[in-house]
C-alpha cells in the first residue's frame, strides 16, 4: 500500500480551523447531533470488546431495512470510510482492475490507487447530468476487472442512479465475474421514493452506508457493509479484525438508539433538507455566472462557473475565503477543474447558508475580469 494524503482532508475545515470560517459550506452532512438528543445513559454501559461483526441488536435493526437481509449480512464498521477500505483491500490485488466513477468521494479512488491495482475512471459529465453511461462502463471492463465502484445518491453531484440502471449494471458486473460496490451513504436522503438497497439484488452486490451524513453523527464513526455473500462477509470480517477488531461499544450503543427512533428522526431530516435545498435552488435560479445539474438526493450540489464567464478562478477562491470567510469544496478535491465547487447545504444554519451563498455571488462578481 502506498498512501498519500487527499486534498479534501488536507484542506478540510477541521484542519483549517472552524474558528477561521464564518460560513462553512464544505460539509457534506446534516447538522451535527448532540448526544443528549438521544436521551441515553451510558453510566451502566460495560466498556468491553463487542461482537466482531457488530452488536447483534444493531445488525438486526440494519438488516430489517429489507426482507432480503438477515443480521448475518451486516458487518458494522468504523464509519463508511472504513467499510470502503475493507471492501477494496479485501478484493483487490495489484494484478486486479477496478472501474470507479469520477468525480467521487475521494476514498473510493485513493484506496485502489494505494493498492496499486489497475484503474479505469468512469467519467461522469456535467452535460449528461452526471448520469452513468452504461455503454462507456462496458467498454472500460477488462478480463482483470474485479470490482465496479459507484455511488448513489452521488457525492459530490447529488445525482441518483435509476433502479432500472442499477439492475442493468448489476447484470453487467455479474456477466464479467466482477463485484459491484455501491456507496449508499445518502440513501435515506433521496428526494424521490425510498431507494432499495443495492445489496438486495444478489450475492455479487455490496452496499456501504453510515450514520454520519444523514443523521449528523460523524463523531460516533459507525457504518456498515451489507452483502448477501457469506464467503465475502467472512473475508471482510477477517480484514476488520486485523485492522480494529471491533467497534466502540459506546458508538454502537448510540447508533442503536438512533436507529430505534429512525422513523421520527428522518421526518425532521427531510423537513430540514427540503428547506435548505429550496434556499439553494432559489439562489441558483438567479445566477448568471454559475450553472448546475440539480441534485436528486443528498445535501450537496456541484455547480460550476460557466465556460464563457470571464472569472479569475484562483482569485475567486481567495476572495471568498479571505474577504468573506466562506468555504466551499473546490473542484480539485474531486479531481475536477476548479471551476466546479461542491456546496454543502445541509450542515449550516439557515442564516449561515443564506449568507454563504450571497458571499459566493459577491466573490464571483469581484473575480470577474473586466
Amino acid at each position: 500500500m502506498k498512501y498519500r494524503r487527499m486534498p479534501i482532508e488536507i484542506e478540510s475545515p477541521e484542519q483549517l480551523g472552524y474558528d477561521r470560517i464564518k460560513c462553512n459550506l464544505t460539509e457534506s452532512s446534516m447538522p451535527d447531533m448532540k448526544a443528549g438528543l438521544l436521551d441515553v445513559d451510558i453510566a451502566g454501559l460495560l466498556l468491553c470488546y463487542t461482537d466482531h461483526t457488530g452488536d447483534p441488536a444493531l445488525r438486526e435493526i440494519i438488516a430489517s431495512e429489507h426482507d432480503a437481509f438477515t443480521p448475518d449480512d451486516v458487518i458494522v464498521t468504523v464509519g463508511a470510510a472504513a467499510a470502503l477500505f475493507i471492501v477494496a483491500t479485501s478484493l483487490l490485488e495489484p494484478s486486479d482492475h477496478i472501474v470507479v466513477a469520477r468525480p467521487n468521494y475521494a476514498t473510493n479512488i485513493e484506496t485502489p490507487r494505494a493498492i496499486g491495482c489497475g484503474m479505469s475512471l468512469l467519467e461522469l459529465e456535467f452535460d449528461s447530468g452526471f448520469r452513468i453511461d452504461t455503454d462507456r462502463l462496458r467498454a472500460l471492463i477488462t478480463p482483470r476487472t474485479k470490482l465496479i465502484s459507484l455511488t448513489s445518491p452521488h457525492n459530490p453531484t447529488g445525482a441518483v442512479m435509476p433502479q432500472n440502471q442499477l439492475l442493468e449494471i448489476a447484470a453487467i458486473a455479474q456477466s464479467h465475474g466482477a463485484f459491484l460496490l455501491v456507496d449508499e451513504t445518502y440513501r435515506d436522503m433521496a428526494f424521490s421514493d425510498p431507494i432499495p438497497w443495492a445489496a438486495a439484488l444478489g450475492p455479487g452486490v455490496i452496499s456501504v452506508s453510515s450514520l454520519s451524513k444523514t443523521y449528523g453523527m460523524p463523531g460516533i464513526r459507525t457504518g456498515w457493509i451489507l452483502c448477501r455473500n457469506p464467503e465475502l462477509q467472512e473475508l471482510f470480517l477477517a480484514a476488520k479484525e486485523q485492522i480494529f477488531i471491533c467497534n466502540s461499544v459506546v458508538d454502537e450503543y448510540l447508533a442503536l438508539n438512533l436507529l430505534r427512533r429512525k422513523k421520527e428522526t428522518l421526518v425532521q431530516v427531510k423537513k430540514h433538507l427540503e428547506t435548505a435545498f429550496g434556499i439553494v435552488r432559489d439562489w441558483m435560479s438567479g445566477q448568471d455566472i454559475l450553472e448546475w445539474v440539480e441534485p436528486r438526493g443528498g445535501v450537496v450540489c456541484f455547480p460550476r462557473i460557466k465556460a464563457d464567464a470571464d472569472v479569475d478562478v484562483d482569485a475567486f477562491y481567495k476572495i471568498l475565503n479571505d474577504e468573506y470567510g466562506t468555504y466551499v469544496g473546490p473542484g480539485h478535491w474531486f479531481e475536477m477543474d476548479r471551476r466546479y465547487m461542491r456546496i454543502g447545504f445541509g450542515w449550516p444554519r439557515r442564516e449561515e447558508l443564506e449568507q454563504g451563498l450571497a458571499n459566493i455571488s459577491l466573490a464571483l462578481q469581484k473575480a470577474t475580469c473586466g
